[in-house]
């Protein structure tokens, strides 16, 4: 693998810590700024949205300059984002900070996976892209735990004034590693837009918003959910989350390496066995071992579908994959608080911390059922599941040419 996947991978390590370590810090965000849980969890609901608004605005700027360069703006996007969120002297202006942030993750990991497909040969793209994304899986191993600690022990500024730091660690190796690729000729923004008449470029994204959100449909509640059924102490939750990052580690380069041989095969099993972990967490929930045992398999599973997914959004929009790659991106985060709202309604509804289990086996079913649609379809239109044109696409061309 090309040394230009580590400084991808770096960036996506400081953008995966940045996202998810405000979950850890709300408490002190909020006596900081004298406001409500609810109230800073805005600064969560915020970034969200602005990853899902902020996907295609970005990538839509993206057709206008190098790849390189784009990932580059986006780096320091993130480094500004994270700077004024650490130095925010009020809670509006560290939620501007927040936005501004999160305006760089979707295009980053979604022009991101087009550069990592494009450094590799063709039967190496889907282990690229898992590559990249290790960065944002080890995130949530190493880098949400002691981002929260340090939250925690010296303040919430200093985690944020270090995730910026190591934001300009990855713009450094982006601007040494990555190797300058032209922008495409003949590309541009209504041929990435007609991506978006192709169903299986939409099925994809739909797999995409169900198969993750059946992921954080379970893991959004996980503290309650394991303080109040499993029987764990508070402070046991972090640990739980590195499991889940750990199984997020391994699921995430088994999926990459799978992929790239049966693509298709790899999603039936991934959004298979999750749909039935899922729904079994209902009933491991009541045991401390078995329940451990679960979650690490949860994000094992959950992100065994990225690489193959990202790929299959490639694949599909082949002639001018950048602006569905990171749309899809976006995805992700609309899964995740699509799912977030329907677990809260059913615990709200008084069906118990382990409800959001089957809204989360649910939504793995139904991603597993567009899995299967979309390869009967591909049949039907008698399509290889792999596009593989004689022809190079313009974006193809520029690949070869750099």
């Amino acid at each position: 693998m090309p040394l230009a996947l580590l400084a991808l991978a770096i960036g996506a390590f400081g953008i995966g810590t940045t996202e998810f370590v405000i979950m850890g810090l709300l408490p002190e965000v909020a006596g900081d700024y004298g406001v409500s849980i609810p109230t800073a969890g805005y600064l969560v609901t915020g970034y969200a949205l602005g990853v899902v608004f902020g996907a295609p605005l970005m990538t839509v700027l993206a057709t206008k300059v190098s790849r390189k360069r784009m990932l580059m703006l986006l780096m320091g996007l993130f480094i500004a984002g994270n700077l004024l969120s650490a130095v925010a002297p009020a809670f509006a202006v560290m939620l501007i900070g927040r936005v501004v942030a999160s305006l760089a993750h979707g295009a980053f990991f979604g022009i991101g996976s087009v550069v990592a497909a494009d450094l590799v040969a063709p039967d190496k793209k889907a282990g690229a892209i898992a590559m990249m994304f290790t960065g944002l899986t080890v995130a949530n191993v190493v880098g949400v735990p002691l981002g929260t600690l340090v939250g925690q022990s010296v303040g919430w500024r200093v985690t944020f004034g270090i995730v910026a730091a190591l934001g300009v660690v990855g713009l450094a190796g982006i601007a040494r590693l990555v190797p300058d690729m032209p922008k495409p000729q003949g590309v541009r923004l209504r041929h990435e837009l007609a991506a978006f008449k192709n169903v299986q470029v939409l099925l994809a994204m739909a797999m995409t918003v169900l198969g993750f959100g059946g992921v954080f449909a379970a893991i959004t509640y996980i503290a309650p959910m394991m303080t109040h059924t499993a029987g764990f102490a508070d402070g046991s939750v972090t640990w739980l989350l590195v499991l889940f990052g750990l199984g997020m580690v391994g699921g995430n380069l088994l999926g990459g390496k799978f992929a790239d041989r049966a693509l298709m095969p790899m999603l039936y099993v991934s959004l298979g066995a999750l749909a039935v972990v899922l729904a079994l967490f209902t009933l491991t929930a009541h045991n401390k071992l078995l329940s451990a045992v679960t979650i690490a398999l949860i994000g094992a599973l959950g992100f065994a579908s990225v690489p193959p997914l990202q790929k299959r959004v490639l694949d599909q929009a082949h002639g001018a994959p950048t602006l569905a790659s990171a749309v899809n991106i976006g995805a992700f985060n609309l899964g995740n608080a699509l799912s977030a709202w329907l677990g809260g309604l059913v615990i709200a509804a008084g069906f118990g911390y382990t409800a959001p289990n089957w809204v989360g086996a649910v939504l793995a079913a139904g991603a597993l059922g567009l899995a299967f649609l979309s390869a009967a379809l591909e049949r039907r239109a008698g399509a290889p599941s792999t596009v593989v044109t004689g022809s190079a696409s313009a974006e193809q061309r520029a690949a070869i040419h750099h």
